[in-house]
């Protein structure tokens, strides 16, 4: 279940089942593991109709800021397919940036918020139409840096929506172990919970130290 979706109209459909992106992460999953990728991977699941619903949201002018699990967003954004995954294949699985689509990614915790938080405040300056959407892991939302920059987006009224995706986990720990309480989910920010079969890196058939 996704909260507070439902104060953003659909505007479009994506050309994308949930078939469809499970399907590229398992070609991403047999270059792996076939050692074709040289760098770091993170694979995506188990949140395929949540995104498809989010994006429906998302107008393919808008910024989207994304995060160390960056595949369905790049996809759901409307970035190329064959471009997506010949930068996975070149060792950048995690940090997908492509300009033409208005598309960011890093796997540094939280470190797409500051950025996110730029660009909005100058679409405002600018009177421009276009929104900027921040994906974060419920890690990131737990700590102090998403606590800054929710507080001015909201004081300040930038045009920024921030969506929490919730696997309970803080890398590899859970998430209410390491902060021992989870932070009640405030009525403007997006949230859905959901469980992959993957790992936080890799595909669970190697050791990650």
């Amino acid at each position: 279940m996704i909260t507070n979706l439902e104060q953003y109209p659909i505007i479009r459909e994506v050309p994308y089942t949930p078939q469809n992106l499970l399907d590229f992460e398992q070609q991403v999953v047999n270059s792996w593991e076939s050692a074709k990728i040289r760098g770091p991977v993170h694979i995506s699941n188990g949140n395929e109709q949540e995104l498809i619903e989010i994006f429906q949201r998302i107008h393919p002018t808008d910024w989207v800021f994304s995060t160390w699990r960056s595949h369905y967003h790049a996809l759901l954004k409307g970035v190329d397919l064959d471009w997506l995954m010949n930068k996975i294949l070149s060792g950048h699985s995690m940090t997908i940036c492509n300009m033409k689509e208005k598309f960011y990614a890093s796997a540094i915790v939280g470190g797409c918020l500051p950025i996110a938080l730029g660009v909005a405040q100058a679409l405002k300056r600018n009177n421009s139409t276009e929104k900027v959407w921040c994906f974060i892991g419920d890690m990131s939302f737990e700590s102090g840096l998403f606590y800054e920059v929710h507080k001015y987006v909201r004081n300040f009224q930038l045009p920024l929506h921030f969506v929490v995706e919730d696997n309970n986990l803080s890398t590899y720990t859970p998430t209410e172990h390491t902060w021992g309480v989870k932070r009640p989910i405030p009525d403007d920010v997006i949230h859905y919970t959901y469980t992959s079969k993957y790992p936080h890196y890799g595909t669970g058939k190697w050791v990650a130290f």
